[in-house]
Formats: C-alpha cells, structure tokens, sequence
C-alpha cells in the first residue's frame, strides 16, 4: 500500500458526512495515512417519494457501491441499516466498528415525552416499522396518536417541531448523538416499546473484495461484538424475505452473568403499520464465536416469525 491518500465514499448529509468523519480519523490513526472524503450523491437522496415507495432496500448503497467498483474511492461507510442483507459478490464488509445506541429517540413540543402526548397528537416519521410499533403501543395503552409518513434529513425532520407543524417526530439516537444533537431528545423510547432497525446505530465500513490488504487494514475497526449481534439482526430479517424498508424491528443484545457476556438475546418484531396486528418473538443461545452461528440465530427466530403469521404483516416482501 502507498502513501497516498485514502478515498473514503460517503453520502453528503450532515450525518453521513460526521459519521464518515469519525471513520476517517480512525482510519487515519490505525494506518497513518491521510484519508480524503468523496462525496457522492445517492438516489435515495435525490427521490423525495417514501422509502417504502421507492424500495429502501439499497436505495442509499449503490451509487456509493458503483463508486468502489469502478475504483473511484477505496472504501465506503454505510448506515449498516440501509445495507441490503444479500452479500454483494464483489465487495466485502471490511469492519463493522462498536455500535452506537440502537434505541429510537422522541423529539417532541414542550419536552413531552411519548406517554404525554395529548389526544391526536400527529407524529412524524419516515418508517413503517416506527408507525406499527408506535400505533400498536398506542393502541394497548388508550393513547390517540396520527403517525405522518416524513422524509427528509434530520434537520428537516426537526424542523417539523419547531414550526408546529408535528407535535413530535421519531429518529434514531445515534444520528442525533452523531451530530451533536442528542440534546434535543425528550423522550428515549425502551426497545420494548419499539425495537429498533435491523442493524440500527451500527455502521458499515466496505471495500473491494480484490483488496485483501486495504480490507485487512480496515478490519481494525471491528468490534466482534457489534459484528454477531447485528448479523442475527439482519439474518432474521433475510429469513423473512424483507427490505430495510419492512415494518420489520430486530435487536440482538448480550445478557451479562457479572461481567461476563455469556449469552446473546434475538427480539424480532413484525407488525401492520396500523398497529393493529403484530408478532414479536425473542430467541436466547449462546454468544456467537462466528457469524454462521450468527446468522443461524437470526434464522431459527424468523421461522419462529413466520410459523406464527409473519409474512402476512409485511406487505409485499422482498424478492
């Protein structure tokens, strides 16, 4: 490997921007070399229809994976939940670096958290997986609530509280901690109330296949941990056949005996976006040493899923 700087592709969001910042430095520190980043739009950028509209699935990958191939830039960072769940043949995911808090944040008017919310209290977001969970909560606790489809990024998103025009609105606490943000949380939602993405407060660092040695400089980012907890999370959502745009919520935490971590939890969650059907199931085994145990684990629970009426709640499944 050369001096030369390193290209590192990233979307040109705010958040994109400050979360392939933080990669970059880190990059730069285990290689000493100077890391530049390309900005590159997606077309997940560019469309303003809904994500369940448009596919989400890769919707923000490929421009960036069509830019490794062609050797436009050397590795790219990924939000891991945007990733598509089938391994692309000629890359490979160089590091998943330790992952931020998956939880789901509320920003809402006047400090309110989700339990104070007043009747017909309008919440924004741009996942079907947030409304299923927020709407069937709502339902089983006597609460009217509107879940509005937004999009837009987490600037815009703000914006809709601070010009009234939502009571609140619903995004991932690592984005807002990313960009410095987190400040503006009023309420952080416990993932038994609404299990977060696939993947979700995770990042992905990707690169050529071809490029063993860059591949195996980058790997000194991963965190083993973060890498099997978000691989069951993925591969339930694999089984089930969905997109990153699926009302489909999966979370793989470790279950500590003192301070050791012996065993690993899989919660997955599958529901109508009304709120008013949902199959969530969990699976407990033992801390997974490679990934295939990983991705069994994410398998078994989704057989699990589906033996008990999940596919009928997704809507159209991924081909």
């Amino acid at each position: 490997m050369t001096d030369r700087a390193l290209r590192l592709g990233t979307r040109r969001s705010k958040l994109a921007m400050a979360q392939s910042g933080r990669v970059a430095e880190a990059v730069r520190q285990v290689t000493g070399r100077p890391v530049e980043l390309v900005e590159i739009t997606t077309y997940g950028d560019t469309s303003r229809e809904q994500l369940a509209q448009i596919g989400g699935t890769g919707v923000f990958v490929v421009a960036l994976r069509e830019a490794l191939l062609r050797g436009d830039v050397d590795f790219a960072v990924h939000s891991l939940k945007d990733l598509p769940t089938t391994p692309h043949p000629d890359l490979t995911l160089a590091a998943v670096p330790l992952r931020e808090d998956p939880r789901d944040v509320l920003v809402a008017r006047d400090g309110l958290t989700f339990a104070q919310l007043p009747k017909g209290a309008r919440v924004g977001t741009g996942s079907p997986r947030r409304m299923s969970q927020l709407n069937a909560y709502a339902r089983s606790h006597g609460m009217h609530i509107e879940t509005v489809p937004i999009r837009g990024n987490i600037d815009t998103r703000l914006g809709y509280v601070h010009n009234g025009e939502l009571d609140a609105v619903v995004l991932a606490a690592a984005g807002l901690n990313r960009i410095g943000r987190i400040g503006e949380v009023t309420d952080f939602l416990a993932v038994d109330t609404v299990l977060p993405a696939p993947g979700q407060g995770a990042l992905a660092v990707e690169c050529s296949a071809s490029n063993a040695d860059l591949a195996a400089v980058l790997g000194e980012l991963d965190d083993s941990f973060t890498r099997v907890a978000v691989t069951a999370e993925r591969s339930l959502l694999a089984a089930l056949e969905a997109g990153c745009s699926a009302p489909v919520g999966a979370l793989a935490d470790l279950l500590a005996d003192g301070q050791i971590a012996n065993e690993m939890r899989l919660r997955g969650v599958v529901g109508t976006t009304d709120g008013s059907e949902l199959v969530q199931l969990s699976t407990t085994g033992p801390v997974p040493e490679t990934e295939d145990q990983a991705l069994a684990l994410g398998r078994e629970l989704a057989t699990e899923m589906l033996a008990k009426g999940a596919a009928g709640l997704m809507g159209e499944r991924a081909l």
